[in-house]
């Protein structure tokens, strides 16, 4: 198994020194480039070719959520996980909607962001449980005025769906459905095409109004 290849982008060289040191620690990680503002990330990002970008928010000439929606749009292969210290349901919302595939408050353990580290690479979407809750109750308040369109999905895009608005990543839904991430990736495809969600915000949403998240 590769390990997963990461650019750090903070602007505090002690905080990047001290990421480095604890994410080289952990197997299966490696750490190729740094920057130090958003400009940079993404010119790592475009000669590195990594599979995460590990992403502050506040950073001089280009923040952090500039810089994400920049690199969703042009390598949607390469995986933006947000760490922030804003632990606000605002930030976390509009991150999810630029592209982020993950949000971890700075003050998590290391276990937990390498966890999250992980689960983005493989295709999953990771929220800093703190705030989790509240993007949740967010949501289902949302929910009551967003329209979705009506188009049916079949037995197993749903699942995919479910699996997607549970947090799941690509590998462990394949796991679950025994079939291929090309094949998860497909479905995906299918419902993006059939219901028009776009964003994992959306597939939430979705979800929350069908009562998929409040099933145990």
């Amino acid at each position: 198994m590769s390990a997963v290849r990461i650019v750090l982008a903070d602007d505090h060289e002690v905080v990047r020194a001290g990421m480095k040191a604890m994410l080289e620690a952990s197997r299966g990680i490696e750490i190729v480039g740094e920057a130090r503002n958003g400009e940079e990330a993404i010119a790592r990002a475009r000669e590195l070719k990594p599979d995460v970008v590990v992403m502050d928010l506040s950073m001089p000439v280009l923040g952090g959520a500039e810089a994400t929606t920049r690199l969703s749009r042009e390598l949607p292969e390469v995986k933006v996980l947000v760490l922030t210290s804003f632990d606000d349901r605002g930030h976390l919302t509009r991150l999810l909607d630029a592209g982020a595939a993950g949000y971890v408050l700075k003050r998590a353990a290391a276990d937990e962001l390498v966890r999250a580290i992980r689960m983005v690479a493989e295709g999953g979407t990771y929220v800093d449980p703190g705030l989790a809750g509240n993007l949740l109750r967010g949501s289902r308040r949302a929910s009551d005025s967003f329209t979705f369109p009506s188009a049916a999905l079949s037995e197993r895009e749903e699942a995919v769906l479910r699996a997607i608005a549970w947090g799941q990543s690509n590998k462990e839904i394949a796991a679950t459905l025994e079939i291929s991430t090309k094949t998860v990736e497909t479905y995906k495809a299918r419902i993006t095409e059939k219901l028009g969600l776009r964003t994992r915000t959306e597939m939430v949403r979705y979800a929350l109004s069908r009562g998929w998240l409040a099933e145990s």
